[in-house]
């Protein structure tokens, strides 16, 4: 029987060069864009990161790149509020959005980064796929349920990546996946496989490349 969101396999041998040489390449620092009007031409394909704040996006972005200091985490959830660019090669923008949980932000910040990443959603034509991470010792929680609502609302194909990995207790991993499956069996734009990573040990990583070196 197979089930539903299956773990994705390890990519094919070309499949997993092609990401390596595409990640090993120029990565950049682009611009971080806080009005829709700064958004730069819409001229590549495009990937998106999601997640609530302290979900390891940041090194995740670095571990990915093999560059330490790529993306800034920053320890208060709503402090950054910028969606910020990263050239990927000459054909690739990496697209890292703030980080969501916004207890400790002013109402009127979050209803402003709403507004402008519900625009960025809906009017990007170029985005091919946004990745939602999701704790793997923690599964879906209410925050992450409302950016896959966001994300079906915008009708933009998005993709669970889990991370942390290395973290979670072998007894705690099936329990936590279950709950994953039936969160994501919800949402119309999820992508039926999920991507299993740990900054930490590398596990899932040349999957993620691979998986994002294919959209040119």
């Amino acid at each position: 029987m197979t089930l539903p969101f299956p773990l994705a396999s390890e990519p094919e041998a070309e499949a997993a060069e092609r990401g390596r040489k595409l990640f090993a390449g120029p990565v950049d620092f682009l611009k971080g864009v806080v009005a829709l009007e700064g958004l730069p031409p819409a001229d590549r394909a495009e990937v998106c990161f999601a997640g609530r704040s302290n979900v390891g996006k940041s090194s995740l972005i670095n571990a990915l790149t093999g560059r330490k200091g790529l993306a800034r985490a920053s320890n208060t959830p709503g402090r950054t509020q910028e969606i910020n660019y990263f050239t990927l090669g000459p054909d690739h923008y990496l697209v890292d959005l703030p980080g969501y949980g916004f207890a400790e932000a002013p109402k009127p910040v979050v209803a402003r980064w709403q507004a402008l990443l519900r625009a960025y959603l809906a009017g990007r034509p170029t985005l091919r796929r946004a990745f939602v991470l999701i704790d793997h010792r923690h599964g879906v929680k209410p925050p992450d349920a409302e950016i896959m609502d966001l994300l079906d609302r915008a009708a933009v194909p998005f993709q669970a990546v889990l991370t942390k990995a290395d973290k979670v207790k072998a007894a705690e991993r099936d329990r936590i996946l279950a709950q994953v499956r039936t969160a994501l069996a919800r949402h119309p734009a999820s992508y039926p496989e999920i991507i299993v990573t740990s900054s930490e040990t590398g596990d899932g990583l040349p999957t993620l490349r691979a998986t994002i070196a294919a959209f040119a």
